[in-house]
C-alpha cells in the first residue's frame, strides 16, 4: 500500500496566471517579489529545482542558472509554462507531488519556492524533502505567507478576527490556504538542515488603496527600501528568506530521476515513458513533460 501524503492543492485546469497576475491588478505585488528575487539569487549557479513553478511567472528571473526544473502538481499549469518558455535544453518540466521529489540525492545546487509553501498541511515534509535533493551549502529561496502581518494584528486587537497573529502554530483561513509565523518557520528550516542567511519583507503596501492612489513606480521603489529591514522585523504578508543546506544530509545517489513510489533511481528510458527497474512504475512522458504524479 502506498504511503498516505498530505493533500495537494491542485491549479489544474486554472487560468491563474493570467486571471490572477496579468488581470488582477498585482504588477505591485509582481515587481516586488523581482527585486526580492535579484537579491537574493545566486549570480550564477548549475542546477535550480523551482517548486511550485506554476506557469513559469518567476522562472526568467532565475537565468543566472544553467539548467532550471520547472516543479508543480499542475499538469496544465506546466503546459502553460513550456508555451511561454519553450522546449530549450536549459528546461526540464516535471508534473510531481512536493511531498514525493522525483529527484535523487543532492541533485540541485539551488532551490525556489515562491507563493507554494502556503499550500502545504505539513510544510515541514515539504522543507524536509527539499533539503534531501540539494547539495550541501547550495542556495534555497523560500517565499512565505505571514500570518504575523500588520494587518492581521490590526484586525485580532480590533476583535475582527478570531485568530491570533502571535501564535507559533499556523492558521488555515481557507482550506489548504496558510499563514505562518515567521519564528516557526526559522525553526523549521533550521530542523531540517538550512542555516537561515537573510530575510527580505516584502508586499509591504499590499492594500487596494495604496495601489490606487499611488503610482505604481513611486510604490515599488518604497518597499524596495522597506524590503531591508526584514532582518529586524516581520509585519508584511509576504517575507523571503534565503538559506543555506548545511551538513551532509542524505547520502548522494548517481542519476537525476528516482521513482516517487519505492525510492529507487534505477528508471529506464523508453518511448514516451521512464520506468523503474525495481518496482515496475511507469512514469510517462506527456509531451515533454515528465509525469510523476501516479503514487499518491
Amino acid at each position: 500500500m502506498a504511503q498516505q501524503t498530505p493533500p495537494v492543492c491542485n491549479y489544474e485546469g486554472s487560468d491563474y496566471q493570467t486571471s490572477f497576475w496579468e488581470e488582477g491588478g498585482r504588477d505591485y505585488e509582481d515587481k516586488v517579489e523581482a527585486i526580492a528575487l535579484r537579491r537574493l539569487l545566486p549570480v550564477q549557479g548549475d542546477l535550480l529545482l523551482e517548486v511550485g513553478a506554476g506557469a513559469g511567472r518567476n522562472t526568467p528571473r532565475y537565468k543566472g542558472y544553467q539548467r532550471i526544473v520547472l516543479l508543480d502538481y499542475s499538469l496544465t499549469q506546466l503546459q502553460q509554462a513550456q508555451a511561454r518558455l519553450g522546449r530549450g535544453d536549459c528546461y526540464i518540466y516535471a508534473a510531481a507531488d512536493a511531498y514525493k521529489l522525483p529527484f535523487v540525492n543532492n541533485l540541485f545546487d539551488g532551490t525556489t519556492m515562491i507563493r507554494t509553501l502556503h499550500h502545504m498541511a505539513d510544510a515541514p515534509a515539504a522543507l524536509r524533502e527539499i533539503r534531501r535533493v540539494m547539495q550541501p551549502k547550495g542556495t534555497f529561496i523560500l517565499e512565505f505567507a505571514n500570518k504575523l502581518n500588520l494587518k492581521a494584528i490590526a484586525r485580532y486587537l480590533l476583535g475582527r478576527q478570531a485568530w491570533s497573529p502571535f501564535t507559533p502554530e499556523p492558521v488555515e483561513f481557507v482550506e489548504l490556504n496558510f499563514d505562518f509565523h515567521p519564528k516557526t518557520i526559522r525553526a523549521w528550516l533550521v530542523e531540517v538542515g538550512f542555516q537561515v542567511e537573510r530575510q527580505l519583507t516584502v508586499s509591504h503596501f499590499r492594500i487596494g488603496l495604496l495601489k490606487k492612489l499611488i503610482p505604481l513606480k513611486i510604490l515599488v521603489a518604497m518597499d524596495s527600501l522597506a524590503q531591508f529591514t526584514g532582518g529586524w522585523w516581520q509585519l508584511t504578508p509576504s517575507v523571503f528568506t534565503r538559506n543555506k543546506a548545511v551538513g551532509a544530509g542524505d547520502a548522494a545517489v548517481d542519476g537525476f530521476f528516482r521513482c516517487p513510489a519505492c525510492g529507487s533511481a534505477d528508471l529506464r528510458e523508453e518511448a514516451e515513458a521512464l520506468t523503474c527497474s525495481a518496482c515496475s512504475s511507469v512514469w510517462p512522458v506527456r509531451d515533454g513533460i515528465y509525469d510523476f504524479r501516479g503514487v499518491r
